[in-house]
């Protein structure tokens, strides 16, 4: 059965890509595309420029002069649209992407993630992958009816009668609530008046009898009353019964229809890749750990970009993605600024979409290799713990990819350990002070110090700008961005606890020298802290994924560790100078 169901799935499969593939076949016999309308020439001087060997990788790159020449002709011909400077001003994600054509021409195209200006065609930039704004289109249709069933629920929620019903239903419980709460509080005082009857002695049988009618009353009468209460309320309850489940209903209804929706846009975004190969987006995220796309995959700029060189036989070059406007109230966006592409949305699309063509090493990668050539510092060890003093570039724990990180070093420095145990971790752009234990028992003790906020920690950072006040306290709670991890977010609703204590060392020139004390210990919380405009407003230097230039290093280090000692119990203290 569930191999005739598979084969049924298949063959639908099948005659469905075929119906598009001749749609698409017929739409370009009709409308021919050379794509002069998108593709774009520098206008300034490119002579001398080098090639890049090789493509961008979208996640961890910087800029090709290329790509800042067309992101520079992009913002001009921004700056020059009056009609979207309310929309732009709020903040949107470009793309740019550097192309040859079939004629050996150098050109760019570029791109906007998600509408602007209420839709996704606009002349100067490529278009959507997928049109689902497209008049008469299945999903505009359906849209409408989703819309109508939001109506009606809305009509139902808010309907006089209904209210009225409803606020008399809630009258009602809650005289009956009061006056079985009189009932019980009569009943409890007739008990201990019972109760001191019985315990003063001397009584007869008659009375004892007497008394216990009078309980078997009064619990009847009780009994009565809650039935007669639920008897009144009873025809209130029914008439919202009936409606609230109308309301669930039209709900359920609702969350269907939308499910089956998006199902099947996601299956009309056919990604193409340098090979020729095409996938859709059910296809691209069937192996991820959430299993079916989220919500806006494969709007972005990138995807959008790379599409359209493909289908016009271009060959992508270069790539980089700006942002333009104000930043977000959450995300730490500056504007001009280069970004890489997000990670949950677009990471399955584009590892389909780069297949073919030869991309560039992530500079992660390129700083841990690096950092695996340079030693790790032990500055303290005894027969119960580590403190060594991480290089930048090395990871904290083994990744994905990277084997090399303190704790395989520390693996291999104490073989015979019961352990060893990162305590704390640091991100891999950080260096400075890490504590390892040589034990699972020391290590629960250890953690339970920095759960407890006993542990001292003191960070030095040099920042892009000048800090107003020489010290203060920066209190922004941190989440993951849903659709960027690691990224994080300053969330007030779902954002755990983060509070940092600062004080500045040195004002130079248009950098401040900053000396961090974190008293919680989020993702990136210095990071944050410093970059967000509701802190410091100010990122630290060499941050690229909060800050605004590029540096040949993150200038952030652990510089001092101060702890108890978890079996002697002194105090220790372990300094670790910055090598900036």
């Amino acid at each position: 059965m569930a191999d005739n169901y598979l084969e049924r799935r298949r063959e639908d499969y099948e005659a469905r890509k075929a119906a598009w593939l001749k749609s698409k076949k017929r739409k370009r016999a009709s409308h021919p595309d050379d794509g002069s309308e998108m593709l774009h020439f520098f206008t300034a001087s490119i002579e001398g420029i080098e090639l890049p060997m090789k493509f961008t990788n979208p996640f961890d790159y910087q800029p090709h002069p290329l790509c800042i020449l067309a992101a520079g002709e992009v913002q001009r011909y921004l700056a020059e649209q009056a009609e979207w400077k309310e929309e732009l001003d709020k903040g949107k994600m470009f793309g740019v992407l550097v192309v040859r054509t079939r004629e050996g021409r150098l050109g760019f195209l570029a791109a906007f993630s998600g509408t602007l200006n209420g839709t996704n065609r606009l002349p100067y930039f490529v278009p959507p992958v997928y049109d689902l704004l497209q008049p008469g289109s299945f999903f505009k249709e359906e849209e409408k009816n989703i819309s109508d069933i939001n109506a009606r629920i809305r009509t139902l929620e808010t309907d006089e009668a209904y209210l009225h019903l409803q606020a008399e239903a809630q009258a009602l419980q809650q005289e009956a609530g009061q006056a079985l709460a009189r009932m019980r509080e009569d009943l409890k005082a007739a008990k201990a008046r019972r109760q001191t009857q019985r315990q003063a002695g001397g009584l007869t049988p008659e009375e004892e009898a007497t008394l216990i009618r009078e309980s078997q009353f009064q619990k009847a009468e009780y009994k009565r009353a809650e039935r007669a209460w639920e008897a009144r309320c009873q025809p209130a309850q029914k008439a919202l019964l009936l409606q609230a489940k109308q309301i669930e209903q039209l709900k359920a209804e609702r969350k269907r229809r939308s499910a089956a929706l998006q199902m099947r846009l996601f299956w009309h975004f056919r990604m193409l890749n340098a090979r020729g190969e095409v996938k859709d987006l059910c296809e691209l995220f069937a192996d991820t750990p959430q299993r079916t796309p989220p919500a806006g995959a494969g709007e972005c700029a990138a995807p959008k970009l790379l599409q359209q060189a493909y289908l016009h036989k271009w060959k992508p070059l270069c790539m980089a993605e700006f942002w333009w406007g104000q930043s977000p109230k959450t995300e730490i966006r500056h504007h001009g600024q280069y970004y890489p592409a997000c990670r949950s949305k677009c990471a399955p699309i584009l590892k389909h979409m780069l297949q073919g063509l030869e991309v560039d090493e992530a500079h992660a990668t390129a700083r841990s290799r690096q950092a695996a050539q340079l030693p790790l510092p032990i500055v303290y060890e005894d027969e119960w713990i580590v403190v060594v003093n991480k290089p930048a570039g090395m990871l904290s724990v083994p990744g994905r990819e990277d084997t090399d990180s303190v704790l395989s070093r520390m693996q291999e420095h104490l073989p015979e350990a019961d352990g060893p145990m990162v305590v704390h971790r640091l991100d891999m752009d950080t260096s400075g002070l890490m504590l390892i234990t040589k034990s699972k028992e020391i290590h629960k003790k250890l953690q339970a110090q920095f759960e407890t906020r006993a542990v001292g920690k003191r960070y030095i950072a040099l920042l892009e700008g000048l800090v107003p006040d020489d010290q203060g306290d920066i209190r922004l709670p941190l989440a993951p961005t849903p659709h960027d991890r690691p990224r994080q977010e300053v969330n007030y609703e779902r954002g755990k606890e983060a509070v940092t204590r600062y004080e500045v060392l040195e004002r130079k020139e248009e950098h401040t020298r900053v000396a961090f004390y974190p008293l919680t210990g989020r993702t990136h919380q210095l990071r944050v802290h410093a970059a967000h405009p509701d802190g410091l407003g100010c990122p630290i230097r060499g941050d690229l994924l909060y800050g605004k230039t590029k540096a040949n290093r993150l200038y952030l280090h652990a510089e001092q560790l101060e702890l108890t000692h978890p079996v002697s119990g002194s105090k220790l203290h372990f300094s670790a100078p910055a090598p900036f």
